[in-house]
């Protein structure tokens, strides 16, 4: 799948509530019953918000960018951003942290949309391995920085509520660019920021 939003599929609504149903059915359970009457209606809107990352283009979000920054050339880092996400081998959630850093090279763009680019691409099934490069790649390609520098932590709860359940389990990716994987030294301050305050 492309990094762009694509148009939403030719699925109503009422078909979207219906498929709630038969899943409803299949695990035993009778989709007309009270307690589970609007159910149908509310798993629909979950998922239009779970999933509204297809909607949205996070190119966009790095268009405006600023140049009058008193010369400022250091890396700057935002870390810690929280993210829900979906695996896409068995839709159940990925909760975790990323954390974002890159080396302007004259421009930086405001730290909210670093934020709002990790949002677009959670917002989607996802793998782990395959957001990380879309975020760092994203950036990248938009802001042409000397380097990009991502880290993501997450935790799947495919992992955790089915299969070998194994709680407390996390796991890391990274995807460096530029001078980020070519220079130890800036990849290893990075790293150090990313960890700076939680000793």
């Amino acid at each position: 799948m492309s990094d762009s939003p694509r148009s939403a599929a030719s699925v109503t609504q009422a078909q979207a509530e219906e498929a709630v149903r038969t899943l409803l059915r299949w695990a035993g359970e009778d989709p007309s019953r009270e307690g589970l009457l609007d159910t149908p209606r509310r798993v629909a809107e979950a998922y239009g918000d779970w999933f509204s990352g297809y909607r949205e283009d996070p190119r966009e979000y790095l268009q405006r960018t600023f140049e009058e920054v008193a010369g400022y050339d250091e890396m700057i880092v935002l870390r810690d951003i929280e993210y829900e996400s979906h695996c896409e081998h068995h839709m159940a959630p990925i909760i975790g942290r990323v954390h974002v850093g890159y080396l302007p090279d004259g421009k930086v763009v405001g730290i909210s949309k670093l934020a709002r680019v990790v949002e677009a691409y959670a917002r989607r099934f996802q793998v782990q391995e395959k957001m990380t490069a879309q975020i760092a790649h994203c950036i990248q390609d938009v802001l042409h920085p000397l380097g990009v520098g991502v880290v993501v932590e997450g935790t799947h709860e495919c992992m955790t509520t089915r299969g070998i359940h194994k709680r407390g389990v996390s796991m890391v990716t990274s995807s460096m660019r530029g001078s980020f994987r070519a220079d130890a030294r800036t990849r290893a301050e990075f790293l150090r920021f990313i960890e700076a305050g939680r000793r």
